[in-house]
């Protein structure tokens, strides 16, 4: 990706997370990436575009940050993993911030703005698949359905504890707590799962009749 494509990339994602989805102005935006409209409309064909790409950004730069964060801090296990890999979104640090306005904002105007679905819901998918994987890294006998309806609860778990911390309801450390909480109660869940499934079924129990 070229530099000014990405610097307006960076921009919109701010001026989004300041003004919402439908306060971007290419004025203001090019004003923020320091660049001309025209190249604006160069890279990015149409608003819809740059919504688009947009999205794709931000998550993009979500992925970034736990990747360097996972090098510098390598998680012991595979539940510090799991739990590493959540909390990293609700911290206060600027771009934090930024990245989770911004996307809380993108996924709101997907109500509106239908040509964002397609990509928010390939975005979600893929984050998904990946808490779903960790969490059966942590609980590798568990049912793959449940592991993905795990990992649903646990990202809408954080996009609400997100939203409530970002508009001051919530205490950044009673989210934090919560989503902790929250993780605690799915592995349990999971592993009552995986022991139910471990159990001889009843089916083929021999019954008390038969025996005799």
């Amino acid at each position: 990706m070229s530099d000014r494509r990405t610097a307006i990339l960076e921009a919109a994602a701010t001026v989004i997370a300041r003004r919402g989805v439908r306060g971007l102005r290419v004025e203001e935006l090019a004003e923020e990436a320091g660049v001309s409209k025209a190249l604006i409309y160069y890279h990015f064909d149409d608003r819809a575009g740059l919504l688009r790409r947009t999205l794709a950004f931000v998550n993009n730069r979500a992925e970034r940050y736990t990747a360097e964060q996972e090098a510098a801090d390598p998680p012991t296990g595979p539940l510090r993993r799991l739990e590493q890999a959540l909390l990293l979104e609700l911290q206060d640090l600027p771009h934090v911030r930024e990245n989770s306005t911004a996307w809380g904002e993108l996924r709101a105007s997907a109500v509106f703005e239908t040509e964002l679905r397609g990509e928010l819901a390939l975005a979600s998918v893929i984050w998904i698949r990946e808490v779903a994987d960790q969490l059966g890294e942590v609980r590798p006998t568990a049912p793959e359905s449940a592991l993905v309806a795990s990992a649903e609860r646990l990202t809408a778990l954080l996009e609400g504890l997100s939203a409530r911390w970002l508009c001051g309801i919530l205490p950044l450390p009673d989210a934090r707590t919560a989503m902790r909480e929250g993780i605690a109660v799915e592995v349990a869940h999971l592993a009552h799962l995986a022991r139910r499934a471990a159990e001889p079924s009843t089916e083929d129990t021999p019954s008390r009749a038969n025996l005799d």
